[in-house]
């Protein structure tokens, strides 16, 4: 099994392409099959394939056949991963800046 690090790294690759970001925008609206999804871009299929196989991979993105169609959702698990890390990032960066404000604070003269 994976460490979290690579799969917040895996999510966070995959949302760095802007065709990828637009189908996650596109899936946010709800499920969608591949034909109709891949209409939007003027990519080959198999390029949005690729591209769904990256976002898969990542765990953004999940795919359930049915019937003659395969449907795209979107998945929490790579989301959750990706937030974890920009939180992680965030608490770390607002504590040095924190500290930074703190120790250059100007300093009142006494009168």
């Amino acid at each position: 099994m994976s460490s979290p690090a690579s799969h917040q790294d895996l999510a966070l690759d995959a949302l760095g392409n802007p065709i990828r970001r637009q189908m996650v925008r596109l899936l946010a609206k709800g499920p969608q099959p591949v034909g109709e999804l891949a209409a939007h871009f003027p990519v080959s299929r198999p390029a949005i394939s690729k591209h769904l196989r990256v976002l898969e991979g990542a765990g953004l993105v999940t795919r359930d056949a049915k019937g003659n169609r395969n449907y795209c959702r979107l998945e929490a698990r790579g989301f959750e991963a990706a937030r974890a890390w920009l939180d992680h990032f965030w608490d770390e960066a607002l504590g040095r800046f924190k500290l930074l404000a703190e120790n250059t604070a100007p300093r009142r003269k006494r009168g």
